[in-house]
């Protein structure tokens, strides 16, 4: 079970759900700066891959529902890879949507993009809406864990697929022991300093500390009647993509 863990220890009258809010609303100027110099550019090939296998693994989805969008990186790979559907890229956080409009504006991908402000665990749609869910880097946010699966679960059509990324916690040496060092030490003193908030990049080692994966984010997925569940480590267990799907004819 993994425990809850908030970026602003001190504020204890907000909800996790409303700090994560604001954290993103703080960071969302520097946030694709801080993203890939942080992964050194890795978290790119991450996504390509989840793409990928929602290429491979599905028939073509009509409407993909992109969670925790943050500014849209997810949503303009997949269309750039040729899924040829309509997304739907949603976050809590309307200061990252901002930066996402304007990057999808950019790249002329208005029409097939839309990007909303909403919640995880109260998705403003109704049942077997999309042909395919994702979430890259955000399930870890969610407040409630199971309620956010089980809203995923419900707007999902008959066998389509989720695609989860999300950073794990390596096992094996040296990667566990250099990542370690890097997340906890590293990471959160130059985030501090080029972000300007100094909870940030503390809470992210320590919300990927506290998150059920593997095996245990398996059950949580199986107990939201997700079947055909995988865990797929990426780069010597740093990261992992989960995927699940919801029962009845495959898309």
């Amino acid at each position: 079970m993994g425990r809850k863990v908030t970026p602003y220890t001190a504020v204890s009258e907000e909800t996790k759900k409303k700090q994560v809010e604001r954290m993103f609303d703080s960071i969302a100027p520097k946030y694709d700066f801080l993203n890939h110099f942080f992964s050194m550019g890795i978290d790119v090939l991450w996504r390509k891959k989840c793409i990928r296998i929602l290429k491979r693994e599905t028939r073509t989805p009509r409407t993909i529902l992109d969670m925790a969008t943050g500014t849209g990186d997810f949503a303009i790979e997949a269309v750039r890879m040729g899924l040829p559907s309509q997304m739907t890229a949603m976050d809590l956080s309307q200061g990252m949507l901002d930066v996402g409009i304007k990057k999808v504006a950019a790249k002329g991908l208005t029409d097939r993009i839309t990007l909303i402000q909403g919640d995880s665990e109260n998705l403003p749609f109704k049942d077997e809406t999309f042909d395919a869910y994702t979430v890259a880097f955000g399930v870890r946010n969610f407040e409630d864990l199971d309620r956010g699966l089980s809203e995923m679960y419900r707007v999902l059509t008959p066998g389509s697929l989720t695609v989860i990324l999300e950073f794990s916690n390596p096992k094996s040496f040296p990667i566990k022991q250099l990542f370690g060092f890097y997340f906890k030490h590293v990471m959160p003193v130059l985030g501090r300093l080029i972000s300007k908030d100094p909870a940030a990049y503390t809470y992210l080692p320590e919300s990927v500390k506290a998150f059920p994966e593997g095996a245990e984010f398996l059950e949580r997925l199986k107990t939201a009647r997700f079947i055909d569940l995988r865990a797929i480590p990426l780069t010597g267990g740093i990261a992992s993509i989960y995927l699940g799907r919801k029962p009845g004819a495959e898309k």
